[in-house]
């Protein structure tokens, strides 16, 4: 568990009133209500600080300023927690697709900005972003995180739907399938590699002024029905 630092309550105050305030929520900070996105914003600050192994109840608690027991009524366990956190990334991911792709209306830039987009929320939110895809950490049959999940596999689908000049169904046909597939593989495997500082040997070969943006945008382009075949 990573420690963090308590405020000093002063020397003129006793010890058992110094505990007594800190065992109580801090009183004001929050409006009604508002304690659970403010354990949400706990919890995300700890996952960019200190990874998924530091995140507790605990110590998204201290982050927050409140009682052990708050993150407990509002998440029940840990896996509540992080399946909430996961939930809110989700939905920050599918509007961050969706405002990369615009007002793009040819089928290849629309998909290539929907890449973009991809990369640029996992290479901004880097814990955030592989706390989403650690499924064996979620409760994946919550409703909220389901329909998080689905709508930012919709981005996709739809995406792929215009590619191909038809509507993607629930059922899939298998060209469908493997054209998903594949785009998908194409952003995620870039946004680990570049996470991971995997791409450094490429991107430090690439002419001056060359960034990783540019990269993916050449890779899009040699790819199957990208932007330029």
């Amino acid at each position: 568990m990573v420690a963090v630092a308590r405020r000093n309550p002063g020397s003129r105050t006793s010890a058992p009133r110094a505990r007594k305030r800190r065992s109580q929520p801090r009183a004001g900070r929050y409006h009604h209500g508002a304690l659970r996105e403010a354990l949400l914003a706990a919890a995300e600050r700890i996952l960019d600080r200190d990874g998924i192994t530091g995140l507790t109840l605990r110590a998204a608690a201290r982050e927050a300023g409140v009682s052990h027991a708050a993150p407990k009524h509002h998440f029940g366990d840990i896996t509540g927690l992080l399946s909430e956190l996961a939930t809110v990334g989700f939905e920050r991911f599918s509007d961050a697709l969706l405002r990369e792709a615009g007002e793009e209306t040819a089928p290849g830039a629309r998909m290539e900005a929907i890449g973009r987009g991809y990369v640029t929320f996992a290479w901004r939110h880097p814990g955030l972003f592989l706390l989403m895809f650690r499924g064996e950490r979620l409760d994946t049959g919550r409703p909220a995180l389901r329909a998080a999940l689905d709508a930012a596999f919709g981005v996709l689908a739809g995406g792929v739907g215009a590619l191909r000049g038809e509507p993607i169904e629930k059922a899939l046909t298998l060209p469908q399938a493997a054209r998903m597939a594949h785009a998908w593989s194409l952003a995620h495997g870039f946004a680990m590699l570049l996470i991971d500082g995997r791409l450094a040997p490429i991107l430090t070969r690439l002419p001056p002024g060359t960034d990783a943006m540019a990269l993916l945008h050449a890779t899009f382009s040699v790819a199957p029905g990208g932007s330029r075949g």
